[in-house]
């Protein structure tokens, strides 16, 4: 599973980052860095949460 983040959308509420700090972290611009874009399956109840809970619709899980 893969996660992604579209940066046009982004809009650096952070949600994503307070869900899951060591994969999601909103840079100084307000844009997302993903650090480790390949996610175990184990971490998809967490990734999942983000995705759902990003107000701008900016991330995806990818199978």
């Amino acid at each position: 599973m893969r996660v992604e983040v579209d940066i046009t959308k982004c809009t650096g509420h952070g949600i994503c980052e307070s869900i899951a700090e060591d994969v999601f972290e909103v840079q100084d611009d307000g844009t997302v860095t993903i650090h480790g874009n390949d996610r175990p399956e184990s971490d998809r109840d967490r990734m999942q949460q983000a995705v759902t809970q990003c107000p701008a619709a900016a991330l995806r899980l990818v199978d």
